[in-house]
């Protein structure tokens, strides 16, 4: 028996086993010419196997990229791009700094307090106050799509006050309401469309009915 813990390892699983050993034999061809051309018949054959490459950018610079990998780059074949060290291809990329930075309401999220802090830095009075609005009403969507209970005008307006710490203001004439109202009559609107009205009970009826019409045909007969 040949157990997978016997063969060599499988570099790139997507290509599968028989790919691979077909990449061994290409290295071990002792003529250039044949080599060449067994190395063109592998990247179709590769092609094939993984047509969603084709959607890749440059995708037969990947497959030739694949190849050289396969064989642990021990292939020597006239390549048409330029063969990448095993280096620059096993490179890891730098690791991305993670946000250290706490967000004070967790329900807002951190485009909240993005948001407060723009709307601060605003010179133009009427722009800010409309700006300001805008946050209020966002505040209050996302609010209401955290909690189930009904969240009222004045939490959402302290809790800016405190977010930008006085500097922003909504006032009473300000409607806030606005996306938090288009979204509770959304919501409705949507489980009427999932439970389909009525539809299914009305061919239900009309199976019904047609069962009774043919029962009575069928008495009339005997």
């Amino acid at each position: 028996m040949d157990y997978n813990s016997s063969r060599s390892k499988l570099v790139l699983k997507e290509y599968g086993r028989h790919v691979q050993k077909i990449v061994e034999n290409c290295v071990q061809e002792p003529d250039r010419e044949k080599r060449n051309k067994f190395a063109k018949e592998i990247i179709e054959l590769m092609g094939q196997l993984n047509p969603h490459l084709r959607n890749v950018e440059d995708f037969r610079h990947k497959l030739w990229d694949h190849l050289f990998i396969m064989s642990d780059f021990k292939l020597d074949v006239d390549s048409p791009y330029p063969i990448k060290a095993r280096a620059e291809i096993e490179k890891r990329p730098k690791p991305l700094p993670y946000p250290q930075s706490r967000i004070k309401y967790k329900h807002y999220g951190k485009n909240v307090e993005a948001l407060v802090a723009k709307a601060i830095t605003t010179e133009d009075a009427e722009k800010k106050a409309g700006f300001t609005q805008c946050i209020g009403n966002f505040m209050k969507l996302v609010y209401q799509n955290w909690s189930k209970d009904e969240v009222n005008n004045e939490t959402v307006k302290n809790d800016i006050r405190l977010l930008s710490k006085g500097q922003l203001q909504i006032s009473d004439d300000q409607d806030i309401d606005s996306l938090a109202r288009a979204n509770r009559i959304k919501k409705p609107q949507e489980n009427n469309n999932r439970k389909g009205g009525g539809g299914g009970k009305f061919r239900h009826g009309g199976g019904g009915g047609g069962g009774q019409n043919r029962n009575k045909n069928f008495k009339k007969r005997r």
